[in-house]
């Protein structure tokens, strides 16, 4: 009742087995929790070697692939990808990059800039690739063919606060596509969709969790993907993660999210 409620027909077009051509995996995948994710992250790098740019950069990856395989170049190449002042918004960043890389036309939407001499070195690799940062936002949404949406991450913990309100309020009334990075901005990493004002009727067409899904993936009805092909075995059974087959070289995997909400 709730997921039929909360999605709207005009975002989903197509039956289900059309929108779910793809062979997607189904495996029972454990969720987990924002304290879990920040400490599995830690450990990445303080056990296992990898820096903060090196998991930024797989994870905007994951989510380039995730957008080229729901809507590749020929569906349309105008993609708007909205960050946020934290590292979701950096996965954002890099995602835009690769985009760029594609063959897309992206642009960003960047209203609280990150002060990490990180996020600064992304937004130089942009500019030297001349995507535009816009400020216009509702002008934006309406000319673009897929929607990024890259502000929060699993350390949400609300409430929301302009301008990041009003933004979300625009993205959930558009009628581009949308894809959410490890989870719908707005969203409880626990109890899901608040249950009224901005973020109540936020249903992403797409979702790419990181690393592992969240809590509130069973709250979403849509596609959802998985990124995260670098974990070790020692991490894994550490946090009891199961791991997918990714196939070939891919980054990323479709893991359906089934009626009851598991994976």
């Amino acid at each position: 009742m709730f997921r039929s409620a909360l999605t709207s027909t005009k975002r989903f077009p197509f039956s289900a087995s059309f929108r779910h051509y793809r062979k997607t995996a189904r495996m029972s995948l454990k969720a987990i929790s924002s304290k879990d994710a920040a400490s599995l992250d830690k450990d990445l790098m303080e056990i296992g070697g990898w820096s903060l740019d090196q998991l930024m950069e797989l994870a905007g990856l994951s989510v380039s692939q995730a957008v080229y395989r729901v809507h590749p170049p020929d569906s349309g190449k105008n993609i708007l990808v909205i960050c946020g002042p934290g590292n979701n918004g950096g996965d954002g960043l890099v995602a835009a990059r690769h985009l760029a890389q594609y063959g897309y036309k992206p642009s960003i939407h960047y209203p609280k800039q990150g002060k990490n001499e990180l996020y600064q070195r992304l937004k130089t690799q942009l500019q030297n690739l001349s995507v535009p940062f816009i400020d216009d936002l509702p002008i934006a949404i309406k000319s673009n063919d897929l929607i990024v949406d890259a502000i929060f991450g699993f350390s949400f913990g609300g409430p929301l606060r302009e301008p990041f309100s009003t933004i979300i309020s625009q993205i959930e009334s558009a009628s581009a596509r949308v894809l959410s990075v490890d989870a719908p901005s707005s969203w409880d990493i626990e109890g899901g969709p608040p249950k009224e004002g901005p973020g109540s009727k936020f249903m992403p067409e797409y979702l790419i969790s990181l690393t592992a899904p969240k809590p509130c993936v069973k709250y979403y009805k849509g596609r959802h993907f998985l990124g995260g092909r670098f974990l070790t075995k020692s991490i894994t059974d550490k946090y009891g993660l199961d791991v997918p087959d990714y196939p070939g070289i891919d980054q990323i995997v479709e893991v359906s999210v089934d009626a009851e909400g598991k994976l």
